[in-house]
């Protein structure tokens, strides 16, 4: 006997997050007179990250955030690239800055990254806002993991006292995610390549998340019947984007399935705007403290 899989519309969740947002941005112009600005930086002439640059930055004009936009040739320095940061996080206007990874070889991506002032940071990648996300504390996180977490929401998916595994452990998914979970009083199991005994800790887990980068890593039989499974992953396969689960097997027998493409994707750009618009409200209550402390006594 089959299941009834319920499919995980992101582009449905990501247009009201979307429409959220436009009118929270709207809010805040006239409640402050200014207009917060995502800053991008492209570095290259890289197909694919040309194409999401472009995506975030009609997002961006979508939902009233100003466009800023850096695009450097593929043999430019560190040094040029920091340059670049440094003059955007002196820049008042700016909200939030994002680097377009991955970079070019020669440029150091760390050293890039952490130019960003934590509170301009809305890919949430610095090593600063890494550790407020291992502490728990108020920080801009992730923008792919929280979109994850934003679709387990939408859905009614219960992550308090559920065996949940995060399927890769890299800096940009796998491992915030595990944290984002784990404070949300899930019980997480990481798996990688070195993982052994997979097929155990996968067939006891209700929430399964695939991040692992390699397409059709994951299907029915490695899951238990009933599981919630999100793909993380997209690639292109014979023409075709694919992501890191073999989807077709997973109708009728997961609870719950994202799609690749029109799952987890369009939750990371929305997420973006969510975090800048943070950012610029974190950046104004800063300010404020700072004002008073040094006004008069």
């Amino acid at each position: 006997m089959t299941l009834d899989t319920v499919v995980i519309d992101g582009r449905a969740v990501a247009a009201s997050v979307r429409e959220e947002v436009s009118e929270s941005v709207a809010s805040f112009v006239s409640a402050t007179g200014r207009q917060p600005a995502l800053a991008t930086i492209l570095v290259g002439d890289d197909p694919a990250s040309e194409v999401y640059v472009r995506n975030k930055r009609k997002t961006a004009a979508s939902v009233g955030l100003a466009d800023i936009h850096h695009h450097l040739p593929a043999g430019a320095s560190t040094a040029d690239v920091c340059a670049v940061v440094e003059s955007l996080a002196n820049n008042s206007d700016v909200a939030g800055i994002l680097v377009q990874l991955p970079l070019p070889d020669g440029v150091e991506a760390a050293a890039v990254i952490d130019l960003i002032p934590w509170d301009k940071d809305v890919d949430g990648l610095t090593t600063t806002s890494a550790g407020l996300l291992n502490r728990g504390r108020p920080g801009l996180r992730p923008c792919t993991p929280s979109g994850v977490i934003t679709l387990l929401d939408h859905y009614g998916i219960e992550l308090s006292g559920t065996e949940a595994v995060v399927v890769g452990r890299s800096d940009l998914v796998g491992r915030p995610l595990a944290q984002m979970l784990t404070a949300r009083d899930a019980t997480v199991t990481v798996l990688h390549s070195r993982s052994v005994n997979t097929a155990r800790v996968l067939n006891r887990a209700r929430v399964v998340v695939v991040a692992a980068g390699q397409p059709g890593l994951i299907g029915a039989t490695d899951i238990r019947r009933g599981a919630v499974v999100v793909d993380v992953g997209i690639h292109r396969v014979d023409g075709r984007l694919r992501g890191d689960t073999r989807y077709d097997e997973l109708l009728g027998h997961a609870a719950f399935a994202t799609p690749v493409p029109g799952g987890v994707g369009p939750m990371t750009i929305v997420e973006l705007m969510r975090n800048t618009l943070a950012a610029a409200k974190l950046q104004r209550s800063t300010s404020a403290v700072a004002d008073v402390g040094t006004g008069p006594s």
